[in-house]
């Protein structure tokens, strides 16, 4: 049997970006070959379009926002700190309903950095909500660039 992983679709090569383009990473597929990969996108699970206007988590990083002591706001200063709550919850929802063993994400992300987001425009050390709310829950997560 095959062992299941989520994957940012981004990284498959699905447009699924904020800006509408994909991030297609054939190193990452060729290390995935032979595993059943379930293309996942949190900001689209959470409600958002693509393409969207960018997003920033405002203070410190995903641990804050799942506390409530920071929001995620678009480049206009919407608040869409409840969609990114809610792709983050459907998102663990698809991992214990394919069993998957792990997920990887795309680092830079408001989302899905696991190691690294953008604040001011600028790449900082932090992690996206949905890689704070899955670390929480215990998952394996793996940041990729």
């Amino acid at each position: 049997m095959s062992k299941v992983v989520l994957v940012s679709s981004c990284l498959l090569g699905i447009a699924s970006r904020y800006d509408g383009r994909d991030a297609k990473n054939e190193k990452l597929l060729e290390s995935l070959k032979g595993f059943v990969l379930i293309p996942i996108c949190p900001e689209q699970l959470g409600g958002l379009p693509t393409p969207r206007r960018s997003a920033e988590i405002q203070k410190s990083g995903g641990q804050a926002a799942l506390k409530g002591a920071s929001q995620v706001l678009n480049e206009t200063g919407q608040d869409v700190t409840k969609q990114f709550m809610k792709g983050a919850k459907e998102t663990f929802k698809i991992m214990r309903l394919n069993k998957a063993d792990a997920i990887y994400l795309k680092e830079k992300s408001p989302s899905c950095g696991v190691t690294l987001i953008k604040r001011n425009g600028k790449t900082v050390r932090g992690m996206g909500v949905t890689a704070a709310y899955l670390k929480n829950k215990g998952i394996k997560i793996k940041g990729v660039r």
